[in-house]
């Protein structure tokens, strides 16, 4: 499956920003998508994650409260509304794809990586 994310951008802490993660290739339900993000001088981190039906949510702490994954089947596509962004949440943003594993936090469960967007959450 190919994964395209997109939706990044730069914005004043406070913003909202909403990130789309496109898919083609394959039925995107026979999948669970994770979103992760990296930043320089830091590890990659898990960031959200949604399982195939949509039913499970899970959040990064960093993340419960603000954001919010979702997936539209009949876009084929996964989005993550981030709200009341904060500079410490500046990086790249990917979007995964998993098809088993229940390291549903960890990169090396998934598969397939999008190229990423940049976020830019400016204080």
């Amino acid at each position: 499956v190919l994964l395209v994310e997109s939706g990044g951008g730069l914005v004043q802490a406070g913003d909202s920003l909403r990130l789309s993660c496109a898919a083609s290739g394959r039925t995107f339900t026979t999948y669970a998508v994770g979103w992760f993000r990296s930043a320089p001088g830091k590890e990659r981190e898990f960031v959200a994650t949604i399982s195939m039906n949509g039913g499970v949510t899970h959040y990064a702490s960093s993340a419960k409260g603000r954001f919010a994954i979702s997936r539209d089947k009949t876009r084929n596509t996964v989005s993550l509304q981030m709200n009341n962004l904060k500079p410490e949440d500046t990086g790249v943003y990917y979007c995964a794809a998993r098809v088993v594993g229940s390291d549903w936090d960890q990169g090396y469960e998934y598969g397939y990586w999008g190229q990423g967007t940049q976020v830019t959450v400016s204080s």
